[in-house]
C-alpha cells in the first residue's frame, strides 16, 4: 500500500490496523538532543483515546506509546524513532457481518475496487484508530516546536447546528486548554456545549450519528515559513488535515467567506510596530502566497458524522444485491471532540517538516553554520 509516509524532512510512517496487534509509527530527521519520554505521550494519547465521555465508542484502549528506537539518555539521538500502540480491546466478531456487505459512508467498497480485498474488522487501515499513530508522532513534533516557541491548540468550533460565539477566539486570544478541557465536546463555550449535548442525546436515541467543526489556532510561528509554489503552507496543511478520514472541508482564515468579500474588506493592511512589520486583522488566516506572515495561523475542518449507525440505512452486499442493514460494535455519535488533538498532530508535523526544509532557505545561515569563524 502507497500512501502511509508524509513530509520530507521531518517525516513519518505510520502501521498497523484497527484490530491487529498494534500499530505504530516511525519518525524520521528528528533533530538529535530534544528531550522525550514515555510521559510525553501521556497527554495527548488520553485525549484521542476512547471511552473517555458517553459521547466516545466505549472501546477501553490504554493508548500507551512504547519508544522502540532513537532515544537514548531520554533525548532523542537523530536516529529514527520506532513508536508503538498496542491493541488490547478489539472485538473482531462485531465486524462478522460487514464481510458480506458495504457499509455507507465507508471505505468498504471503494478498498474492494483498489485492492480487491479488504480488512472488514473495524476499516483496517482505513479506520479511525489509524490516527493514534498520527498523535504519537505528532507529539515528537510538537516537542521540536515547543522549543522554537510555537503553540497549537485545537477545539471543538461546532456539533451539528450549534457553534461557538464568534468571540471564543478573537484579538489574538486563543482559549485556554483548561476552558477547552472543561467540557465532555471540548467546546469552550458553555451554551454551545450545552445544547449540543442534548442534540446529541436524540441522536443517540435514534441510532444516528452527528459531525462538526474543529478550529485550529497556532501561535508563534515566525513569518516566512512555507514554498511558494506546490509546497504552500496553507496547501501542505490542505493535505494533512484533509488525510485525516472524516474530514471534508478545511478552511484557512475567512475561508469561504472571502468569495463574498470585495478585495477592499478582504486584505489585510500592514502597519508598523515595535517589531518590523504587523496587520490591521487576520483575515488570511496567518499564511500570504503560502508563506506564513507572522500572524496567528488560524484553519478549521469539517467532519462529516460517523457513517457506522444503528438506523436502518440501504446498501448492497458484494453481490451487487440490495439489503438494508444497522451497523452494529462499538462506534462514536460525534468523532468531533476525539479528533481536535489529531487535528493537532497534523498541523505541528506540517510545521516541523516545513521549519526544518526552511533551514536552508538562505546561504547566511548555511554559512553561520559550517563557517567556524
Amino acid at each position: 500500500m502507497a500512501g502511509s509516509v508524509f513530509g520530507e524532512v521531518f517525516r513519518i510512517s505510520t502501521w498497523g490496523e484497527s484490530h491487529g496487534p498494534a500499530l505504530g509509527v516511525v519518525v524520521d530527521g528528528c533533530p538529535a538532543g530534544i528531550p522525550l519520554s514515555g510521559e510525553d505521550f501521556t497527554e495527548a494519547m488520553a485525549r484521542r483515546a476512547p471511552g473517555q465521555t458517553k459521547y466516545a465508542t466505549p472501546r477501553s484502549e490504554t493508548d500507551t506509546v512504547e519508544i522502540l528506537s532513537g532515544v537514548f539518555e531520554g533525548k532523542t539521538t537523530g536516529t529514527p524513532i520506532s513508536l508503538v500502540i498496542r491493541n488490547t480491546s478489539q472485538r473482531s466478531g462485531d465486524y462478522s457481518e460487514v464481510a458480506g456487505y458495504y457499509r455507507p459512508g465507508h471505505a468498504d467498497f471503494t478498498f474492494d475496487a483498489k485492492y480487491g480485498f479488504r480488512d472488514y474488522r473495524g476499516g483496517g487501515r482505513s479506520s479511525g484508530r489509524e490516527t493514534a499513530a498520527r498523535v504519537a508522532a505528532g507529539c515528537v513534533a510538537g516537542k521540536l516546536l515547543a522549543g522554537l516557541g510555537v503553540d497549537t491548540t485545537a477545539y471543538v468550533k461546532q456539533i451539528g447546528p450549534y457553534c461557538c460565539r464568534k468571540n471564543v477566539y478573537q484579538d489574538g486570544i486563543v482559549p485556554s486548554r483548561e476552558q477547552i478541557e472543561a467540557g465532555p465536546l471540548r467546546m469552550p463555550d458553555e451554551e454551545a456545549s450545552a445544547q449540543a449535548e442534548e442534540y446529541l442525546a436524540g441522536l443517540m436515541e435514534e441510532g444516528d450519528s452527528a459531525g462538526g467543526v474543529i478550529e485550529c489556532i497556532v501561535t508563534g510561528v515566525p513569518a516566512g515559513i512555507g514554498e511558494p509554489v506546490f509546497d504552500k503552507l496553507d496547501a501542505r496543511l490542505g493535505q494533512a488535515i484533509f488525510s485525516i478520514g472524516a474530514v471534508k472541508g478545511v478552511e484557512i482564515g475567512d475561508g469561504f467567506h472571502v468569495a463574498e468579500a470585495r478585495g477592499s474588506e478582504n486584505n489585510d493592511g500592514f502597519i508598523p510596530t515595535e517589531d518590523g512589520v504587523g496587520k490591521t486583522a487576520n483575515r488570511a488566516g496567518g499564511i500570504l502566497g503560502g508563506i506564513s506572515d507572522g500572524n496567528p495561523i488560524v484553519l478549521r475542518a469539517a467532519f462529516k458524522p460517523t457513517p457506522s449507525i444503528r438506523k436502518e440505512q440501504q446498501t448492497v452486499n458484494r453481490k451487487g444485491e440490495a439489503v438494508s442493514i444497522s451497523v452494529k460494535g462499538r462506534h462514536d455519535p460525534v468523532i468531533v471532540p476525539r479528533a481536535v488533538v489529531v487535528v493537532e498532530a497534523m498541523v505541528n508535523l506540517v510545521l516541523a517538516d516545513l521549519m526544518l526544509i526552511g533551514l536552508s532557505t538562505r546561504m547566511e545561515d548555511i554559512t553561520n553554520y559550517y563557517v567556524k569563524n
